[in-house]
């Protein structure tokens, strides 16, 4: 089963569960994340179920490609690491 960790930095706002999913690709285990957790969701998403600018997400150590469609392939036993980009000077 793949492997979604969420990092601390959303810690501050709500449960981040560490969690394991069934699933094809990003899109597939974001939702079974998100099932039943929607405030999770609205952390992650935006209101078109695109990752918000704010987030970044990483598979296997790769940054994701698509922001919006969310179709990177997962393998039986991914890392899926879930992420506030910071920025600043």
């Amino acid at each position: 089963m793949a492997h979604i960790i969420f990092t601390q930095q959303l810690a501050r706002f709500l449960p981040v569960p560490r969690l394991e999913v069934q699933a094809a690709d990003l899109r597939g285990a974001l939702d079974a994340a998100f099932a039943g957790n929607q405030r999770l969701r609205g952390y992650v998403l935006d209101d078109q179920d695109r990752l918000r600018q704010n987030v970044v997400v990483f598979i296997d150590g790769q940054r994701s490609r698509d922001r919006e469609r969310l179709d990177d392939a997962l393998r039986p036993d991914s890392q899926i690491y879930i992420l506030q980009a910071l920025s600043g000077g």
